[in-house]
């Protein structure tokens, strides 16, 4: 059945609204899924910031080209889907990957990041990644590894110049030269 032209309209609208909101998008072939398939889909995209819409390709053409973006014309033939990414790419990306090697029909076409599109196989390297919070954690690691080595390093020396000093006053005890001096010995240093 045809759409409007009214209709036509409210559907580009909604995709540029989708498009400026989004971090990235990733396109499928969705050829063969059962209706259960995408409401998955949908499902696991949700609490991930992620939205599944199965789109009319020529209208999405036109709302790319409204916000100055474009994909390769095969991207845009034959049943195609878009999960938008509202939040994260790398969780959106993991979910259509998951999805696709337990759904032989579902096929990831391609998607973009920001302006820049990206080839199935990209997507694919975008899904392995970390999560934010990993890759922060990684990085903070990495900050203070050096940091510790200094700490260490320093308390090391302090504990050599400690027991040094803790032998001469030893030292000085045995041969009495400190009679009646006591001297308790210092604490190390954390």
């Amino acid at each position: 059945m045809a759409i409007t032209k009214q209709r036509k309209d409210e559907l580009v609208t909604q995709y540029i609204e989708q498009l400026n909101q989004s971090k990235g998008i990733i396109l499928v072939d969705y050829r063969g899924l059962g209706v259960n398939d995408t409401d998955g889909i949908r499902q696991a995209l949700r609490p991930i910031g992620g939205r599944f819409q199965v789109i009319k390709n020529r209208l999405l053409k036109l709302a790319l080209e409204e916000v100055g973006m474009t994909l390769p014309p095969e991207w845009l033939a034959g049943p195609t889907g878009v999960g938008f990414c509202y939040d994260e790419i790398p969780p959106v990306a993991k979910a259509f990957s998951e999805a696709a090697k337990g759904l032989d029909t579902l096929h990831i076409k391609g998607g973009l990041m920001g302006a820049s599109a990206v080839e199935a196989a990209q997507v694919h390297i975008i899904a392995d990644l970390p999560s934010k919070e990993v890759l922060l954690s990684q990085v903070l690691g990495t900050i203070n590894a050096p940091a510790s080595q200094v700490v260490g390093v320093v308390a090391s020396g302090l504990r050599q110049i400690m027991n040094v000093l803790q032998a001469h006053v030893d030292k000085l005890q045995e041969s009495g030269e400190m009679a009646g001096a006591t001297m308790e010995p210092a604490a190390e240093p954390a």
